[in-house]
């Protein structure tokens, strides 16, 4: 009989691409992987792996049981789901992968709504960007807080997709700088030789500045690119340049900034929750989908008092 763990870890193989990815995903070692690997060939009766001295990759057969794997899991998850709704009351852990910035706004709220429920326990971590949808596939994380740049999120059938907020690109300049006052209109094309700083280039908040830039003109090369957008906050603060940032950015409560509307500017993400289909009823995961879904409403308004104070 086919071993269930066994059919996860070769469809994270699927997903990978070699042994070594596969391990430091899953937190074992290669020569683990490969083991296991080859007890799930036996299992299955036929070679799953073409292997070389330098690499791995499926054979047809392969590929034909990591469809069938697929198919399997989520049938089990499915059948876990179902028994856990019909006990009603949420436990056990949910494990919630998120962006930086996210996961700091979100967070505050979600502990709050969450914690009458004595069973559950809600598992947050950080994640980079662009990862969280494949965890979720992968089992590693059971809902994803991702971000969408470019209005390209697609549900499919084996994932679920719920929007969220709209999070706009916002103008910060330090409290000393004549933009600070609300009553000083902001026009982009009069601030374009300003020192401007930003997240180094490919970055997709990077890529929103630079396009928004070229809208009125192009402006001088950044002169100062950092890793994280609170960094970029906390010298701004410190009156070394203005930046553009996604509004959820300032939910860390930076504190020496002033916050303006980008007017005629429609920069921004969407920010989503991703879940399995499989496991979207199993009552902790819908509970918790519920305290994301309350947290994003008190998160949208936050962002729509900035406005006022914009103008």
């Amino acid at each position: 009989m086919l071993d269930l763990r066994r059919l996860a870890l070769i469809c994270e193989f699927a997903r990978k691409g070699s042994i070594a990815a596969t391990a430091a995903s899953l937190g074992y070692s290669p020569s683990a992987v490969s083991q296991q690997l080859a007890a799930l060939e036996r299992e299955a009766g036929a070679v799953l792996l073409d292997r070389t001295a330098r690499s791995a990759e499926l054979t047809d057969a392969g590929r034909r049981l990591v469809e069938h794997a697929e198919r399997i899991l989520a049938m089990v998850e499915a059948a876990e789901s179902d028994l856990s709704a019909q006990a009603g009351t949420p436990s056990g852990r949910v494990t919630l992968t998120a962006f930086p910035t996210a996961a700091v706004a979100f967070a505050p709220a979600l502990a709050r709504l969450l914690r009458r429920h004595t069973a559950l326990t809600l598992r947050m971590r950080q994640g980079r960007a662009g990862r969280g949808t494949r965890e979720v596939q992968s089992g590693a994380a059971d809902i994803a807080l991702v971000d969408d740049w470019y209005g390209r999120m697609r549900e499919s059938p084996a994932m679920r997709v719920f929007p969220l907020l709209r999070d706009p690109l916002v103008l910060v300049v330090p409290r000393g700088h004549r933009l600070a006052s609300p009553g000083e209109p902001v026009d982009l094309a009069e601030l374009r030789d300003e020192p401007w700083m930003a997240t180094p280039d490919g970055e997709p908040s990077r890529m929103a500045v630079d396009q928004m830039l070229a809208e009125v003109g192009g402006g001088r090369p950044v002169p100062w690119e950092f890793e994280g957008l609170s960094t970029i906050l906390s010298l701004v603060a410190k009156g070394v340049g203005i930046a553009a940032v996604p509004a959820l950015a300032l939910a860390a409560g930076v504190r020496g900034i002033a916050v303006r509307e980008i007017p005629g500017s429609a920069a921004g993400r969407d920010v989503h929750a991703v879940v399995r289909a499989s496991s979207v009823h199993r009552p902790a995961v819908a509970v918790t989908l519920r305290a994301i879904h309350t947290a994003a409403r008190y998160l949208a308004a936050d962002l729509t008092a900035l406005e006022p104070a914009a103008r």
